[in-house]
């Protein structure tokens, strides 16, 4: 009798079937990263394309320099992970090898696939674009955001629309079913819900910082961006809250077992894309602050660093509670229908 991929995956012989669907969805998240490493490598090259006299990248050429050689190399890996997750041997990687950087990708990625459109929207009925830099100088000229963000959005939807069904047909079993259907003695354990609430409880802080940013406060933040607010910034510091309080939300229905008629897949979905945006862009702008040097206006604030710890704390709590319930399903055995 003929076995499904994942059937084949569990009698031990990985199989993948590569679809029309899986090679054209392949196709198109390289071809997204063409735009992105074209411009990379033409200004590691030297070239100004794209970058207006002025500019603050122009005053500081090493750490742009190397910003630039390390974002060439995570772009790089979204080929890597296209050619994993639909090719055979992909299905022969071990769980964490895989997991790990697409939940990274997944952190980086979101926030721009989301953001981005309301963005253009926002700007479209009059709202600032957030193109320039203190004092009005010119950071990047328009159409390079239009052309690396768009290639990320599509990077994005492509990566996800792979990896959810190269997930499904390796680790489908594991969200089937409901919340209330889970036994207490492996699933809400006081370990889990310690956690859950711990990570509740650091995410007020962040979630408010970001809630009053959003709102137009001004409390916490240095002087660069006190200045500089766009309707952009506003944009992201909104979903920057909702992403927190999404994160805070899934920790708990997966600690507490909350919404038991909820199937099992959606606080797991919840909690890795929502995970993944909170901990690596704050890891991401933590990193990026870090390149910022003699100007004191432009250093992130007190607020701010605790501001992006508290997220990174969070997000990682809450994406240690899914992989702990993930670790905990797979040795419960497969459910039954």
């Amino acid at each position: 009798m003929t076995q499904t991929v994942a059937d084949s995956v569990r009698a031990g012989s990985p199989t993948v079937a590569t679809t029309r669907a899986r090679r054209v969805l392949r196709a198109v998240a390289v071809a997204s990263c063409v735009p992105y490493l074209s411009l990379k490598v033409a200004w590691l090259a030297g070239s100004h394309l794209g970058i207006p006299d002025g500019s603050p990248l122009l005053e500081h050429r090493t750490a742009v320099a190397v910003a630039n050689g390390v974002t060439v190399l995570m772009d790089a890996c979204v080929i890597v992970l296209a050619l994993v997750l639909t090719r055979p041997w992909g299905l022969r990687l071990p769980a964490w090898l895989l997991a790990v950087p697409v939940w990274v990708a997944t952190g980086l990625l979101t926030p721009i696939m989301t953001g981005f459109p309301v963005q253009l929207v926002v700007s479209a009925f009059g709202g600032s674009v957030d193109a320039t830099d203190d004092g009005g100088e010119p950071f990047l000229h328009s159409w390079v955001f239009c052309v690396v963000y768009g290639g990320f959005l599509v990077q994005g939807l492509a990566l996800g629309a792979l990896f959810a069904l190269y997930a499904r047909d390796r680790w489908g079993r594991l969200w089937q079913g409901r919340l209330g259907d889970l036994p207490c003695a492996r699933f809400g354990t006081p370990a889990q819900r310690t956690a859950a609430v711990a990570a509740a409880v650091v995410a007020l802080l962040p979630l408010t910082a970001h809630l009053l940013w959003a709102c137009g406060a001004t409390t916490g933040l240095n002087a660069d961006l006190i200045a500089d607010r766009t309707s952009d910034f506003h944009v992201v510091e909104a979903q920057s809250a909702v992403f927190v309080a999404g994160a805070a939300a899934a920790g708990l229905m997966l600690g507490f077992r909350r919404g038991r008629a909820v199937p099992v897949r959606v606080p797991l979905a919840l909690a890795w894309i929502t995970s993944a945006a909170v901990a690596c862009w704050a890891g991401w702008q933590s990193v990026a602050s870090l390149v910022v040097t003699e100007d004191a206006s432009e250093r992130p604030t007190a607020l701010m660093q605790l501001t992006y710890a508290g997220q990174t704390v969070v997000g990682l709590l809450v994406a240690g509670l899914a992989v702990r319930f993930l670790v905990a399903r797979s040795k419960a055995g497969r459910p039954a229908p």
